[in-house]
């Protein structure tokens, strides 16, 4: 039987083609999924010598993409076992059985509808309901075939479905506050009622009286959470 030639370990460097600007400030808040905040837009304008109109002519009769990216604020970091929020925080299981951003490497993968594609000037791609933290180095783009890669049959681990969303609740001092901000930011009552009906909180908070901050743009949103409603309180600027 003839031998199989030996195994090398070869170092790869890659060199991002873009930067991704979405809403994300901090990584607490980001929905754990893609999809699941829709009205979350991210934009990426790709950078030379990538940013050639060429490089995606076609690109805009494709619905949704995968976008390849580097969890660049968990590098180095990465864990044999992780605990899945969607097992409430308690379980352990393996890291390539999750998604978690501490893998050995940070490479992460994740589907979003493309929305527009611009190369008047500079081509700039835009995207709706993404889950990357503001800044994500973008490695790649590639289009998504539904009768390839959309499987309903697939059995799905410990990940049953979607999660329960909570309702959502404004105070008149936060709806004030997201009226003067929307000229700004056209959606962004409907971003933050996207972002909080996933329920961010850690599975281990329980306290209806406890005040939790997550920035969207440059606004810090000042909520809390009973167990089935959210409350947003205020929109505080830095």
């Amino acid at each position: 039987m003839a031998k199989s030639p030996p195994v090398t370990d070869d170092i790869h460097s890659f060199s991002p083609i873009g930067h991704l600007r979405t809403p994300f400030a901090d990584k607490f808040g980001i929905p754990r999924q893609p999809s699941l905040a829709p009205h979350a837009l991210g934009t990426l304008q790709l950078l030379p010598p990538y940013d050639r109109p060429e490089a995606v002519r076609g690109l805009e009769a494709f619905s949704h993409v995968w976008l390849t990216f580097v969890f660049h604020q968990t590098a180095g970091q990465w864990s044999p076992t992780v605990r899945p929020p969607r097992l409430g925080g308690n379980q352990r299981m393996g890291v390539f059985a999750t998604r978690s951003p501490f893998r050995p490497n940070p490479l992460g993968l994740s589907l979003v509808e493309l929305a527009s594609v611009d190369t008047t000037e500079h081509v700039v791609l835009t995207f709706r309901g993404v889950d990357l933290v503001d800044g994500t180095p973008i490695l790649d783009i590639k289009p998504y075939i539904p009768y390839v890669e959309s499987r309903p049959d697939a059995r799905s681990g410990f990940v049953g479905g979607a999660p329960e969303r909570l309702a959502v609740s404004f105070s008149p001092v936060a709806q004030a506050q997201c009226a003067k901000w929307r000229a700004t930011y056209p959606l962004l009552a409907e971003l933050i009622t996207d972002v909080l009906a996933q329920d961010p909180r850690p599975a281990y908070a329980d306290d209806p009286q406890r005040v939790y901050g997550i920035r969207l743009y440059e606004l810090d949103v000042k909520w809390r959470c009973d167990g089935r409603t959210a409350f947003v309180e205020t929109l505080e600027t830095p």
